[in-house]
């Protein structure tokens, strides 16, 4: 009797301490999984109409080991683009984001309402534009889709798209010292006077 019992103690303290290893290793590989920018992201006093089929994408390493981490978020916005852009830049405001008025910010031309923002060592984009409405291609090729009526089309076409890209600023070329266009340093003017004739050779900066 006394052997089942210790058997039976023993059984129960293993079980025990099992199943408190089980939920910290848990939480903490949940914790390493889930970058904390996604969690700055879901904290944002953005209302739900604007964060609808949200959707995460991440690459690079958090540490830096040969690319730093780029995070990504796209989302949907049952609103148009200028009241949605209007939420998102008052709740990074809110959550002290700092706006970023720099150079190529769009790095590319880009339709809709771009800006860019910084906070601490993060650089964010945030780009809130139409809805592109195209279906996805069939078998590689374009979808083929009737034309609707002009109300049924806008009322299927509705809303906004939104994308929020986060980087490292040590990662984004953007705040690094950027190449001048002092004539006097490159020994060329990078904006060479022109005549009104399109097809004249332009006027060469003095030496």
């Amino acid at each position: 009797m006394r052997e089942r019992r210790r058997l039976r103690m023993g059984i129960l303290a293993l079980v025990s301490v099992v199943l408190l290893g089980a939920v910290p290793l848990y939480f903490g590989i949940r914790t390493l999984s889930r970058d904390p920018v996604f969690d700055t992201l879901d904290e944002l006093d953005v209302p739900g109409w604007a964060a609808a089929q949200t959707v995460d994408d991440v690459s690079g390493s958090r540490w830096c080991l040969l690319d730093c981490r780029l995070r990504e978020r796209t989302a949907t916005s049952e609103r148009p683009p200028a009241e949605t852009a209007q939420v998102y830049e008052r709740a990074l405001a809110d959550d002290g984001w700092q706006p970023w008025k720099v150079s190529r910010c769009p790095e590319q031309p880009a339709k809709g309402s771009y800006t860019c923002w910084r906070r601490d060592e993060l650089t964010l984009d945030l780009w809130v534009r139409e809805p592109a409405c195209v279906p996805p291609p069939v078998d590689g090729e374009p979808a083929v889709v009737p034309s609707p009526e002009p109300a049924t089309a806008a009322e299927q076409c509705s809303g906004s798209l939104v994308s929020v890209k986060v980087r490292n600023a040590i990662d984004d070329e953007r705040t690094r010292p950027q190449p001048t266009t002092d004539p006097s340093l490159t020994g060329e003017d990078p904006f060479p006077t022109v005549s009104e004739d399109p097809l004249a050779t332009p006027t060469p900066s003095p030496s």
